[in-house]
């Protein structure tokens, strides 16, 4: 009795130690968030291009899978492995050309019409601006009554410009700064990506053998079981929110060609780039893509915008729920849950990352409670 009672002591003071400690850490961690933050950030910062690289490959590997499936008839699996990796990166840049030559010369040939439409766009502005002033003489009196002469308006013109002189030559240099790390980090990125495909194997074998050499059998086993279902997931995320994107932005070109309105293929890339972000890009598209319209017929925007509805409609009812929906087993509701929460928490990255991450949580928490309720024997009339 007493061994277990002395057994029992230790237990009690190491929960108890354990506790205090996790209790201490997260008060300290709480009152220096920023410093925490500023630590993190310094220390993740020079493995930007490593996230990018291995990102790169987990979406690479799954068009290479592919290809090496079907070149299955070669004998060598270096010969069939370099053809896979080439066609891949081939494919790659293809895809990147044709958008920038579609993009481009659509985007330039907009702009000509947006600088030729512009002028008028202002004079019918400014008349109905001058028939709201005439019909509601109140604001007029207003805009009278403030102090608008010359010298003032030159002289905030000139500070404007100064400022804004200043501001502009800051903005330019950071942002050529900022251009050119962020290439540098993507073409680094792309270098340890082929690494990763070229010998991803050999790589995998690695982990499992420290993983397995320095940790119990039965955790490790646990973790490459959650490994397998977050790769799965995560694939067939990548692949149902590609196939939407295409299909999504297809139906926006041949409809908008069919109804006669401009910039089809403008606003149908822009749609399919905007369609990656879950829920809430492709309503970006609409916001540009009713502008640009709004600037040469407001009557065609309003039109649009209906369009865009009835597309967004069908394509939440039935294009999402049957290509990416289903293949994740996140509900509808969690989705929004989740795009609303990583938003809010980490930007656009949150929301491309938070779909598929919910739906591995979703998972792992359905299997481990009923894991739970077969434990405990529960009558399943209880919860049903």
């Amino acid at each position: 009795m007493k061994e277990v009672g002395s057994i029992l002591d230790k237990k009690t003071s190491k929960s108890i130690i354990y506790i205090i400690f996790s209790a201490i850490l997260f008060y300290w961690a709480l009152k220096h968030i920023p410093f925490i933050m500023t630590l993190t950030a310094t220390v993740l910062k020079p493995m930007v291009p490593l996230f990018i690289g291995a990102a790169l490959a987990f979406v690479l590997n799954i068009y290479m899978n592919v290809l090496e499936k079907l070149f299955h008839k070669m004998k060598k699996r270096k010969m069939r492995r370099a053809v896979s990796l080439i066609l891949t990166f081939l494919s790659l840049f293809t895809v990147i050309a044709l958008v920038l030559l579609i993009v481009i010369p659509e985007i330039a040939m907009t702009f000509e019409n947006l600088a030729s439409m512009l002028p008028g766009f202002i004079k019918d502005a400014t008349a109905w601006l001058n028939d709201m002033l005439v019909r509601f003489p109140m604001v007029e009196d207003y805009m009278v009554n403030i102090d608008l002469s010359l010298e003032n308006i030159g002289e905030t013109v000139l500070d404007a410009v100064m400022v804004g002189g200043n501001s502009l030559a800051d903005f330019t240099v950071n942002f050529v700064s900022k251009f050119l790390g962020g290439a540098l980090n993507v073409l680094l990125g792309l270098i340890f990506a082929i690494y990763i495909l070229v010998d991803k194997e050999n790589l995998g074998r690695q982990i499992r053998r420290i993983l397995y050499a320095y940790l119990p059998q039965k955790r490790v086993d646990q973790f490459m079981g959650v490994t397998a279902l977050i790769s799965d997931i995560f694939q067939k995320f990548v692949t149902g929110q590609l196939t939407e994107a295409i299909i999504l932005g297809m139906m926006f070109v041949v409809s908008m060609f069919i109804f006669g309105f401009p910039y089809a293929v403008v606003v149908g890339i822009l749609v399919s780039i905007t369609a990656l972000i879950p829920i809430v890009g492709a309503f970006i598209a609409m916001f540009i893509g009713a502008f640009l319209i709004f600037v040469s017929s407001p009557t065609q925007a309003l039109w649009f915008i209906v369009l865009f509805l009835v597309l967004q409609q069908i394509e939440g009812d039935l294009i999402y729920p049957k290509v990416v929906g289903n293949s994740i087993g996140l509900p509808a509701i969690w989705v929004l849950a989740a795009v609303m929460v990583g938003g809010g928490l980490f930007g656009v990255l949150g929301i491309l990352l938070a779909v598929p991450i919910c739906s591995v949580m979703y998972v792992l928490i359905k299997r481990n409670v009923a894991q739970e309720l077969e434990k405990k024997e529960i009558d399943e009339r209880k919860y049903s």
